[in-house]
């Protein structure tokens, strides 16, 4: 079922405008324009639940969408098209993975601008599959907001919220960068999988306003070196009294202040992002909203820029 945008109504004239005067539920992939932004729910928390953690996720798209609701609209040109969400069947995450990089494929091929609401972390393979399914012959760069590395090795075969990029990293050479990596939220082998896989990492304590001139100067060498590039946000790399409904809280995660924000926004600026996803807001210990409010404004972040 389509999701039912609803919000403040202040007037019919393009200065009133509310995002959610600008929505079209839509199933048709020819309403996609160049730099049109496209949402997909990801209503799939089958890889949290593979990967021991509070499930929940699943039930996040909606409320992430009623939280973008009212932000108003800053750009001439904004379109924006919801294609609604994808769901988990019989536990098949592979399938409900496979679907959401079908549709976000179709977006990319058009021109369009994929936007993410998750559901899990698991997906960020999803997302990055469809990537390759749109740009086959791209050096696609992935800048990972988290907590995590979320490079385990599946567990009897079976990914989850944790694998997506060791899974990455079996198709072919990975180029990311993890900015928000927690010393207490991943094993040494975690941290020798990043290293042995050439993934490149930014600690959560490294992010402080008077770093960011390095910061600056390191993600850009990463922008250089990639052709298209998708972002990727984990809630659980904020602290959680900011973002308290994750599957995974972390008490001393990132804030969400200057120095994070001036460093977020001077990626979403990069004329190579094509994709942007948030994952693993949890409604089931949400506070009034608070995580899915932070990641309906991270979002929005992208639709000013």
């Amino acid at each position: 079922m389509a999701f039912d945008w609803q919000g403040r109504f202040d007037g019919d004239e393009a200065l009133y405008h509310r995002i959610f005067q600008r929505v079209k539920n839509t199933n048709d992939f020819s309403d996609v324009s160049e730099n049109a932004f496209a949402i997909h729910g990801f209503a799939v928390d089958e890889g949290v639940r593979r990967n021991k953690g509070r499930v929940g996720a699943a039930k996040s798209p909606d409320i992430i969408r009623k939280n973008m609701s009212n932000f108003p609209v800053v750009q001439a040109d904004f379109r924006l098209l919801d294609f609604g969400n994808v769901v988990c069947e019989n536990q098949n995450l592979e399938a409900s993975q496979e679907d959401f990089a079908t549709k976000v494929s179709e977006v990319l091929k058009k021109g369009g601008k994929s936007v993410g609401l998750g559901g899990g972390h698991e997906i960020t393979f999803a997302h990055y599959s469809g990537m390759r399914k749109a740009f086959p012959n791209a050096k696609i760069g992935i800048i990972n907001f988290d907590a995590h590395f979320d490079n385990r090795e599946p567990e009897n075969g079976l990914a989850s919220s944790g694998t997506g990029f060791w899974q990455i990293a079996q198709e072919g050479p990975i180029n990311s960068l993890h900015i928000g990596i927690q010393r207490n939220s991943n094993t040494l082998k975690l941290f020798d999988t990043a290293h042995q896989l050439g993934m490149n990492y930014i600690l959560a304590e490294e992010l402080f306003f008077e770093n960011l001139p390095r910061l600056y100067i390191e993600v850009n060498r990463f922008l250089e070196s990639v052709d298209v590039l998708y972002v990727t946000i984990c809630m659980d790399v904020f602290n959680a009294a900011i973002a308290p409904g994750v599957s995974a809280s972390a008490y001393n995660g990132m804030m969400a202040d200057p120095a994070f924000m001036n460093l977020y926004r001077h990626i979403l600026a990069s004329q190579k992002l094509k994709a942007l996803d948030v994952a693993e807001v949890n409604p089931e210990f949400d506070i009034q909203d608070r995580t899915a409010r932070l990641a309906a404004c991270l979002v929005n972040e992208l639709f000013m820029v």
